[in-house]
C-alpha cells in the first residue's frame, strides 16, 4: 500500500513539475529579452549615433511596454483565464523579437521593443502566478522558483550567443548586422512557449471562480489524489466566498499589509541593482580595464553565477523559508555593493576586486531577492483577485526596473561608479530592514491557509506595521 501510495506521488509531481516547467518558460522569455540588449546595445549606439540618455532608452523602451503589460495581465487573465493570455503574450512577444531585428531606424526598434515588452509584461506576472495556483503547498516554493530558474537560464544562454554573434564578423559587420542576429534568435525560445502552452491546462483556480468547478476536478485530481482535490475545492470555494473580488478590498485592514509587502518587495527587487548590472554589465567591466571580449566573458560569469545560485535557491526556499534568505541575501548585497563602491572610489579599481564582489553579489540576489520575491508575489493575495493584486505588484517591480535601467547611464556618467554603487548598498540595507520588520513567513502553507492569516489580523487595525513576530506566531498555528 505504501509503494503504491508513493508511486502514486510521484506521479502526481512529475505532472505537475512538467506543467510548472511549461508555463516557466516565460520566464526563459523574460531573460532572454532582457539580457540581449547588453550585448547588442555597444553595436546599436554606434550604427543609431546614440547619446547616454538614448541608450538608456534603448535598453529601457522594453520595460514600457513591460509595465503596460503587467498592469493588463490581471484583468486579462482574470476574464479570460491564465492560459489563453499566455498564448497571447508568447505572440506578443515573437512580434516584439522579430521586429527589433529588422529596423532601419532607432524610433522602430523602439516600437519592437515596446510591443514584445507588453507580452514580457504579462508573462512575468501570469507564469509564477499560474505555478503557485496549480502547486502543492509544500513544493509551491520551488515549482514558482523555477520561472525564475527559466529567467536566469535565459540571461545565461544570451551572454554565450552574444559573444559567438559578435565574434563571427569584423567590428563593421557587428555594427551593421550583429546586433540584429542578438536579437532575431529570441524567435527560437518564443515558438517553443507558445507550442507547449497548448498542451497544459487552465488554472484550477480560475476555472472554479468561474463556476466551473467540475472542470477543474480532474486536474486536480492529477496533482493531489481524490480525497486531497475534492478538499481542496471545497477549500477554494470557501475562500471565494468570502471575498468581494474588488481592487478596494486590497486596501481593506486586513489585506493592506498583503499589498505592502508584495509591493515593497517589488520594487526593492530592482532598485538594489541587479538589473543595471545585468543590462550593463559589459560596460560595468570596460571601466576596470576590460576590453570588449574581456568584459563579455566576465559577463558570461556573471551569467553563470546566477544561474547556479537560483538552483540553490530552489533547492532552500521550502526547506528554510522565505523570510531567511531574503534576509541572509540583502545583507550580503549590502555588504558586496559597499566594496564595489569603495574600490571605484579609490579611482583604481581592481578588474579582480571588482569582479569576486560582482559575483558575489549576484550569487546574494540569485538565492534571494532574485526567486523569492516572485514567489512571495503569488502567493500572498487572496483567490479571486490573485491576478489583479499580483499585477500591482508586478508593475510597480517593472516601474522600478524601468527608473533604474533609465537612470544608470546617465548616473554613471555623471556621479560615477562609486557612488551609484553606495546607493544602491544602501537600498540594499533598506531591503533588509524592510524584509525584517514587514515579511511574513509563507512557506508549507496552501494559498487558502495564507489568505486566513492575513484575514485573522482585520481587527488588529491599530497600525499598518504590525510586530512581525505575530504574524510568525499565528502562521504556525494555521
Amino acid at each position: 500500500m505504501k509503494h503504491s501510495e508513493n508511486q502514486e506521488r510521484q506521479v502526481n509531481m512529475k505532472f505537475v513539475t512538467l506543467v510548472s516547467m511549461v508555463a516557466a518558460l516565460g520566464g526563459l522569455l523574460f531573460g532572454f529579452d532582457t539580457a540581449v540588449v547588453s550585448g547588442a546595445i555597444g553595436f546599436m549606439k554606434e550604427r543609431f549615433d546614440l547619446n547616454e540618455v538614448e541608450v538608456g532608452w534603448a535598453v529601457s523602451s522594453l520595460i514600457i511596454g513591460c509595465i503596460v503589460g503587467a498592469a493588463g495581465a490581471g484583468v486579462l487573465g482574470d476574464k479570460f483565464g491564465r492560459k489563453k493570455v499566455l498564448i497571447m503574450a508568447a505572440v506578443l512577444f515573437m512580434i516584439g523579437t522579430i521586429g527589433s531585428a529588422i529596423p532601419d531606424t532607432f524610433s522602430g526598434y523602439i516600437i519592437a521593443r515596446i510591443i514584445g515588452g507588453i507580452g514580457i509584461g504579462i508573462t512575468s506576472t501570469l507564469c509564477p502566478l499560474y505555478n503557485a495556483e496549480i502547486a502543492p503547498a509544500k513544493y509551491r516554493g520551488r515549482l514558482v522558483a523555477l520561472n525564475q530558474l527559466a529567467t536566469v537560464t535565459g540571461i545565461f544562454l544570451v551572454y554565450f550567443v552574444n559573444l559567438w554573434i559578435s565574434g563571427y564578423g569584423d567590428a563593421a559587420w557587428g555594427v551593421s548586422t550583429a546586433w540584429r542576429w542578438m536579437f532575431g534568435v529570441g524567435i527560437v525560445p518564443g515558438l517553443l512557449f507558445l507550442v507547449l502552452l497548448f498542451f497544459v491546462p487552465e488554472s484550477p483556480r480560475w476555472l472554479i471562480k468561474q463556476g466551473r468547478a467540475a472542470e477543474s476536478l480532474p486536474i486536480l485530481l492529477k496533482i493531489h489524489g481524490e480525497e486531497l482535490a475534492k478538499q481542496e475545492v471545497l477549500d477554494i470555494k470557501e475562500s471565494f466566498k468570502q471575498e468581494s473580488g474588488s481592487i478596494r478590498q486590497l486596501f481593506s485592514p486586513a489585506l493592506r499589509l498583503a499589498l505592502i509587502v508584495g509591493v515593497g518587495l517589488a520594487v526593492f527587487q530592482q532598485v538594489t541593482g541587479i538589473n543595471a548590472i545585468m543590462y550593463y554589465a559589459p560596460e560595468i567591466f570596460k571601466e576596470t580595464g576590460a576590453g570588449t571580449n574581456a568584459s563579455l566573458i566576465q559577463t558570461i560569469l556573471v551569467g553563470l553565477i546566477n544561474f547556479l545560485f537560483t538552483i540553490l535557491a530552489i533547492w532552500l526556499i521550502d526547506k528554510v523559508g522565505r523570510k531567511a534568505l531574503l534576509l541572509v541575501g540583502s545583507a550580503s548585497m549590502t555588504v558586496c555593493l559597499v566594496v564595489i563602491g569603495a574600490a571605484f572610489h579609490s579611482g583604481q579599481p581592481s578588474g579582480p576586486l571588482v569582479l569576486i564582489f560582482i559575483l558575489l553579489y549576484v550569487a546574494s540576489f540569485a538565492v534571494s531577492l532574485g526567486p523569492v520575491v516572485w514567489v512571495i508575489m503569488s502567493e500572498i493575495f487572496p483567490n479571486r483577485i490573485r491576478g489583479k493584486a499580483t499585477a500591482i505588484a508586478s508593475m510597480s517591480l517593472w516601474t522600478a526596473d524601468y527608473v533604474v535601467s533609465q537612470t544608470f547611464p546617465p548616473m554613471l556618467g555623471s556621479a560615477g561608479p562609486s557612488v551609484t554603487f553606495m546607493i544602491f548598498g544602501f537600498l540594499s540595507l533598506l531591503t533588509f530592514f524592510f524584509t525584517w520588520r514587514m515579511v511574513p513567513e509563507t512557506k508549507g502553507k496552501s494559498l487558502e491557509e495564507i489568505e486566513s492569516l492575513w484575514s485573522s489580523r482585520k481587527h488588529e487595525s491599530r497600525q499598518v506595521n504590525p510586530k512581525i513576530n505575530e504574524i510568525d506566531q499565528s502562521s504556525r498555528v494555521i
